[in-house]
């Protein structure tokens, strides 16, 4: 790396985070409010990352995987399809063939319950947490009350005793199912074509998911944290008692590191020998910043696996895997197929001055993220790998990898999130 001059703007604070996501903040706050000194390095300003672009959703219902028994038999259908919710670049193809091996052997029911249990434990709490963090910013409203409505085509299809609606109610969500009618009344603007739903209770949405990035991240830095907008390059262990990440601008000690940067973060984790199932999946929104269609709610689609919700820069539409390289350029396909499908959504929504978002999930093929201390490496941990539920784990990542780096005991079972377990 050729000569690096280290230096401290402050005295070497007790955790430095890599990553200003949402992941990255929320995790800042928690330690913050056990007076723990916080520096955040990240290349991009905080609150810009994958979460940035959610669908809004803030759920403690969303535990359900992506990996259902029998959704592989739906993958070819999905992949010819030029307006599938899953899409292929043939040249990045066999890169991602290992992920799906692996994604597929989870699609069993004993699997899907598996992961269900380890969801859970980041999802519950996410909207009391939220709400918790933005208290005093003067942004309480940007977490507002709101079902999530499954919408459905063909009403038979809408099936309330199906394994993922049933492992939702096992667990105390509040769903019913309503017809056309009851639909409409809820949601006047989206279209006839849609014939049922099934309403999950209890959860709320993000009328901004940027803005609720930009708000904490101001909060943190209000509480004593420092960020350096920086490219951190490499990490070091100097001894036994401290680290140094190295940036384009320097190297920074701290004696625990917590690596929170999303896709990048196993290329920061390999000269440790770890060598993580972690893929970018790409996901698009396009938002309607005219729309005078409104939702009440946040909307699925479930046919096409989007997601429609009215947010306070316009009326959002968000979904479609893509699989490509991290460095691919946006795929102008998905954008127009977005607007598409948005059309047939919401039949009313207006095309003017429209705005186009393409992010990186970071995904496992379990759907389960990496937290916690990295084996062999004392004080370096990890927060990252969250696939498409970020937004609504971030807050109860944050509070449990605050309480991992402090030493304070959880009852709870976190080996699942353990980054050998993919040994």
């Amino acid at each position: 790396m050729g000569e690096v001059v280290s230096k401290d703007l402050k005295t070497a604070p007790d955790v430095t985070i890599i990553g200003a996501g949402i992941i990255g903040i929320c995790s800042a706050l928690s330690l913050l409010e056990k007076g723990v000194s916080v520096r955040i390095i990240d290349r991009n300003p905080p609150g810009s990352g994958a979460s940035h672009g959610n669908a809004g959703i803030i759920s403690p219902w969303s535990l359900i995987p992506q990996s259902l028994p029998g959704t592989w038999k739906n993958i070819p259908r999905w992949v010819l399809d030029p307006d599938g919710p899953v899409s292929f670049k043939f040249a990045h193809l066999f890169r991602t063939l290992p992920w799906a091996v692996q994604f597929i052997k989870n699609m069993t029911e004993n699997d899907t319950r598996r992961i269900s249990d380890a969801m859970e434990i980041l999802t519950s709490g996410s909207v009391e947490l939220y709400r918790h963090h933005l208290a005093g910013t003067g942004h309480e409203d940007l977490v507002a009350d709101s079902y999530y409505v499954h919408a459905f085509r063909q009403s038979e299809r809408a099936n309330i005793n199906g394994l993922d609606y049933r492992i939702r109610r096992e667990k105390g969500a509040d769903i019913t199912k309503v017809d056309a009618g009851e639909l409409s009344d809820l949601e006047p603007d989206l279209s006839k074509e849609f014939k049922a739903a099934l309403i999950i209770k209890g959860q709320a949405r993000a009328i901004s998911p940027g803005k609720i990035g930009e708000v904490l991240s101001q909060k943190a830095m209000r509480m004593g944290a420092e960020f350096l907008q920086e490219d951190v390059k490499d990490i070091r262990k100097v001894d036994d008692e401290m680290w140094e990440i190295f940036t384009n601008n320097g190297a920074y000690k701290s004696p625990k590191v917590l690596v929170a940067s999303g896709v990048w973060s196993t290329n920061l984790l390999k000269s440790f020998g770890y060598k993580l199932p972690l893929i970018a999946e790409r996901g698009y929104h396009v938002q309607f910043p005219k729309a005078s269609a409104q939702l009440n709610h946040s909307v699925m689609d479930v046919d096409r696996k989007i997601v429609g919700s009215s947010m306070s820069e316009g009326l959002r539409v968000a979904g479609t895997s893509e699989f490509a390289s991290i460095d691919a350029p946006p795929n102008r396909r998905r954008f127009e197929s977005l607007k598409k499908l948005a059309k047939r959504m919401v039949p009313s929504i207006e095309f003017e001055d429209t705005i186009e978002w393409m992010g990186h999930r970071p995904s496992f093929p379990d759907n389960i993220p990496v937290l916690g201390e990295l084996p062999d490496h004392k004080g370096l941990y990890g927060a990252f790998g969250h696939s498409h539920y970020g937004l609504m784990m971030a807050p109860k990542s944050g509070h449990i990898i605050a309480n991992m780096m402090v030493g304070e005991h959880s009852n709870l079972d976190l080996s699942v999130f353990a980054a050998d377990r993919f040994k």
